[in-house]
């Protein structure tokens, strides 16, 4: 596991703020995809389905598949620095770091000029705490 000081976040935060715009920008596309394609927002009842054995997708994997393997890939690309992806809707990831020897993760999120906050290994994004304090 990579660790990080804050200056190694820091410097990380320009190529990750891009790739968040790539990630939510696919994002977008496969939600209008997905309302596109739904008979019932398109006020179309599905024609019922002859019973199958197994487990079937509820759509064809055609435009769905590759948008979701691209949300996938720049989830990847982004913890591919060693960081982690803790929420993609406001884009907040972790950076594994240590603070006095103790394990704790280098908070930031998306529109945050630099990392100003960490917080423990067993704590979350609301018990987060200053760099400075």
């Amino acid at each position: 596991m990579k660790i990080f000081s804050p200056e190694k976040a820091n410097a990380l935060i320009p190529r990750l703020e891009s790739v968040f715009e790539d990630l939510w920008v696919r994002r977008r596309e496969l939600a209008i995809t997905l309302l596109q394609n739904d008979p019932a927002v398109r006020g179309v009842q599905p024609a019922p389905h002859p019973r199958v054995v197994g487990v079937r997708a509820p759509f064809a994997p055609g435009p769905y598949s590759e948008l979701k393997a691209e949300i996938v890939r720049l989830i990847n690309r982004i913890e591919a620095h060693g960081c982690i992806v803790k929420d993609i809707d406001i884009g907040l990831i972790d950076f594994p770091s240590l603070r006095e020897g103790v394990p704790v993760y280098l908070c930031w999120k998306v529109g945050e000029r630099r990392v100003s906050y960490w917080h423990g290994a067993d704590e979350g994004f609301k018990q987060r705490k200053p760099l400075d304090g």
